[in-house]
């Protein structure tokens, strides 16, 4: 069907295929509405007056966004370069303008550790960056709302709205510093560890509750001496001999290797956790979120 053979007769509105495209790509008419400076309930006119047009259903809706139908996926790709084409020709052919930023969300730590030291070198061949930090689950949420490009999940996320693959395991580690160890050398883990403090994320003690269960088959019953919400200060406070903990293999890479920190375990099988490279299904119209897509994906292979 083409589009002059829609339901509607005549040519289509450049607004509704403007609009239609904004939603596909960001799978939400709330971020299209932002993308585009429109109200919410205007796009949603305009999309159900595409619709009518068309006589095609184009999205599924649902409680956390849209889903594109296989003509919505089919639409798009006749759409996308030809407006895309235009949207530069208004702009000014050959007018200079800054590149779009990339919006990378998720956990400090793995951000600020591997996976912006790793995109430096696109820093300087002109990549902007603006980067938030936080829990997944809020993430995920700010993700589907349009207000992030890529988010690093601790977890896959459920449902169809979102597109996940895994972009690195992270292995766990009991440790603290050598003069602690010296001190528990010759004992029984993981009793001994009752009688020394214990350094947590979190008064739940997430990450070594989960270490006692996989490698010792029992139940973590420590309370936790201090808590920090800040993975990198559990572990500068476990270097400076504070106590133990269970921490992320990469964060305490460097400071194993240099003797500051100490294994006090090493199981056959230790714990790890798999990190997601998520987005959103119809991917985006920024061509530098793929790059950074493509280059954080070569770094999680490399762990």
């Amino acid at each position: 069907m083409s589009d002059r053979d829609a339901p509607g007769a005549g040519p289509l509105d450049l607004n509704l295929l403007r609009t239609f495209l904004a939603v596909h790509r960001s799978g939400s008419f709330t971020a299209a509405a932002h993308r585009l400076g429109l109200s919410q309930s205007t796009v949603t006119a305009q999309i159900r007056t595409l619709e009518q047009r068309l006589g095609r259903r184009l999205f599924e809706r649902g409680a956390r966004g849209v889903t594109p139908l296989a003509f919505a996926d089919e639409y798009a790709a006749r759409l996308r370069t030809p407006l895309d084409q235009l949207a530069a020709v208004a702009r000014g052919e050959g007018e200079p303008t800054a590149a779009e930023p990339v919006h990378l969300a998720g956990p400090a730590e793995f951000l600020g550790t591997v996976l912006l030291p790793a995109l430096a070198p696109l820093v300087v061949e002109g990549l902007r960056l603006r980067v938030a930090t936080g829990l997944t689950d809020p993430l995920l949420e700010e993700l589907r709302a349009g207000r992030h490009d890529l988010v690093v999940a601790t977890r896959r996320p459920r449902g169809r709205t979102l597109s996940a693959v895994p972009l690195a395991d992270e292995e766990f580690v009991l440790v603290a510093a050598p003069d602690l160890a010296r001190r528990l050398a010759g004992r029984d883990l993981p009793e001994a560890l009752d009688e020394v403090p214990l350094i947590s994320y979190a008064e739940d003690l997430p990450i070594a509750r989960r270490y006692w269960r996989h490698v010792f088959d029992r139940r973590l019953g420590t309370r936790a001496a201090v808590t920090v919400p800040d993975l990198r200060a559990v572990l500068a406070a476990v270097t400076a001999g504070a106590g133990w903990s269970v921490l992320p293999g990469y964060l305490c890479r460097d400071r194993l290797a240099s003797g500051e920190l100490v294994l006090l375990h090493d199981p056959e099988d230790p714990p790890i956790n798999t990190a997601y490279l998520v987005r959103r299904p119809a991917g985006s119209d920024n061509p530098q979120v793929e790059l950074v897509r493509e280059r954080l994906l070569a770094v999680g292979r490399a762990l």
